[in-house]
């Protein structure tokens, strides 16, 4: 038996969302396939395609196999690509040297990309961390720390091997001190200031890049990247990096992990004036991927929701493994 009330509700938000077409028309928040930013692998030889253990439905490409996959990703209006070089073992050494050679694996991935594609966008990420025998992002110290002035040395050398190419922006992902400014100031120096940059401004010292370095093969030999990577209870000292990236010329910013540091999207982009990313990474994408393999989850829809939570935090744009997928199911 229902009893009657007076209760006097005026203001009932749930009108607003009862019926399907007014939840679309007042959505806030949109997943757009341009708006992401694809992980790409090129490794040496021919006609490879290569499965990575650790990272399902993830490849290391050679370049010829890769133009077909960017030719997919064109068709389901994914425009960009951040490259990473997979570098045989032998062509390691401390100083990362592979990377600054002309005709590197870096400079003909992307001028046979560009070749084929002239309208896709390639950035390039500058770390040392694929090319050294030590697994860090620079040249180490006797006692494992990172030298800082002499890792930007190189780092602005690999710039200018990308810029020759022919690439669009390049990605910093190295977080050494000043980088930024003298990495302009080098493009700027070699008449590449169309070049852009795009600052991994924030890179936390974080457990979820472990899958990714099985991707390049690029584990650490020795010691921790604390020692330049930002400490994961900081907050302030990642919006510090991130305005400080933008006084000193990059393009964009760049924060990563992205689901861990919501907080942090949030705040650079009320304080820079500039577009800010993030990066979904390697560990946040498997983990998905391996609840929906267990059937715990439904896997595009949780790639979804994940992806329309970083930019409702205020990310412009995404770096993500679950591009090509989520663009198809949107």
């Amino acid at each position: 038996m229902m009893l009657e009330h007076d209760l006097e509700i005026s203001i009932r938000p749930r009108r607003n969302r009862i019926k399907p077409c007014v939840r679309a028309l007042l959505q806030e928040t949109h997943l757009l396939p341009q708006e992401f930013i694809v992980p790409l692998f090129v490794t040496e030889g021919h006609k490879k395609k290569e499965a990575v253990q650790s990272m399902p439905n993830v490849f290391r490409y050679s370049q010829d196999a890769a133009l077909s996959y960017i030719e997919e990703l064109q068709n389901a209006g994914i425009g960009i690509v951040n490259l990473f070089c997979h570098t045989s073992p032998e062509k390691k050494d401390p100083f990362g040297s592979e990377a600054t050679k002309r005709e590197n694996l870096l400079q003909q991935a992307i001028s046979t990309i560009k070749r084929e594609f002239p309208d896709i966008c390639i950035m390039a990420d500058i770390a040392l961390d694929p090319f050294t025998d030590h697994g860090h992002d620079g040249i180490l110290d006797d006692d494992g720390t990172v030298r800082n002035d002499e890792t930007i040395l190189q780092l602005s050398q690999m710039a200018l091997r990308a810029a020759e190419a022919g690439v669009d922006f390049i990605s910093p992902s190295d977080m050494m001190d000043g980088r930024v400014k003298v990495l302009r100031k080098t493009l700027d120096q070699y008449h590449f200031q169309n070049v852009g940059i795009l600052s991994y401004a924030a890179k936390y010292a974080s457990c979820f890049y472990g899958p990714f370095r099985d991707v390049l093969d690029s584990t650490l030999k020795v010691g921790d990247k604390k020692n330049y990577q930002v400490n994961p209870a900081n907050a302030k000292e990642a919006v510090f990096e991130c305005l400080l990236d933008e006084q000193e010329g990059a393009d964009m910013l760049l924060i990563k992990p992205a689901l861990t540091n919501l907080d942090i999207i949030a705040a650079v982009s009320q304080k820079t004036n500039i577009p800010v990313g993030a990066y979904q990474v390697s560990g946040e994408y498997c983990m998905i991927k391996a609840a929906a393999y267990n059937g715990w989850l439904d896997e595009m829809k949780a790639f979804e929701e994940s992806l329309l939570c970083i930019k409702r935090a205020g990310a412009k744009f995404i770096i993500t493994y679950a591009a090509l997928d989520v663009a198809k199911y949107l």
